[in-house]
């Protein structure tokens, strides 16, 4: 794999990606969507495509950390109707990573999650939000969980960058704060795993990248901890407006760069 070892990094590229690792965790315990600046970073420090290599094992640090913390207000009958949708989107996601340039990969992303915060953004001014997020049963709840899933596969697979999706469909179901966190937290933890076999025989997790991520996954629970102390203290439409900025954020990144 096309990527930089420990020992090539300067001091300032170690402490920025050190800086991302860190702001994996936070985003892992408040503020789900915000890891798309670690994206960033990571995407600006090392190559592009090795990037989601060494990325992949920290998020799964974080995810472990999430669940360990908001395991108790998961909502389970969501998790089970996204998770075939995202299997699929998986795997178009790797298929897509064979054959696409990192600049359709990036506009492609970029459009879609910018499209996604508008229709959000849409749906809570014009319609009354529901009190528990049993939405999903109905025939437009299933579609809707079907096709946020396929995408969510779809984006975290080819850059990681499937948060903000996911952000977006749980705000848009009606999930309150702790049922987001500890539903997302299940959510990453199953999918980011199944993506290293993908990872892997794409070539984008190997020896140099895990020896880089053994270095910065240090850094991880600082950021976890330092999420949950500020979790407490975000009220909820704080918290839902910080998410939707975060994902606005990160499709801005992706078309400009």
């Amino acid at each position: 794999m096309d990527t930089m070892t420990l020992w090539h990094l300067t001091g300032w590229e170690f402490a920025a990606l050190a800086l991302a690792a860190l702001l994996v965790g936070f985003s892992k315990t408040a503020v789900s969507g915000a890891n798309t600046i670690s994206l960033a970073v990571f995407a600006a420090v090392l190559p592009a495509r090795a990037s989601t290599g060494v990325l992949l094992p920290l998020l799964i640090a974080g995810d472990v950390l999430a669940v360990l913390t908001y395991r108790r207000h998961a909502h389970w009958p969501t998790l089970w109707r996204l998770f075939p949708a995202v299997a699929a989107g998986v795997v178009v996601g790797t298929l897509f990573l064979m054959r696409a340039d990192d600049g359709i990969v990036r506009t492609s992303i970029g459009v879609t999650l910018l499209l996604m915060a508008a229709l959000t953004l849409w749906r809570r001014r014009t319609a009354e939000r529901a009190a528990q997020p049993g939405a999903v049963t109905t025939r437009a709840g299933r579609v809707k969980a079907r096709s946020y899933g396929v995408l969510g596969g779809f984006t975290t697979m080819v850059a990681n960058a499937g948060g903000p999706v996911m952000s977006m469909y749980l705000l848009s179901a009606g999930f309150r704060k702790l049922g987001f966190l500890g539903t997302s937290a299940f959510f990453f933890l199953i999918v980011n795993v199944s993506k290293v076999p993908f990872s892997v025989g794409l070539g984008l997790i190997d020896g140099p990248s895990l020896l880089l991520d053994a270095a910065l996954v240090l850094f991880v629970l600082p950021g976890a901890l330092l999420g949950k102390w500020a979790v407490d203290r975000i009220d909820q439409r704080l918290f839902e407006q910080l998410v939707i900025a975060a994902t606005v954020l990160g499709a801005l990144h992706l078309l400009l760069r």
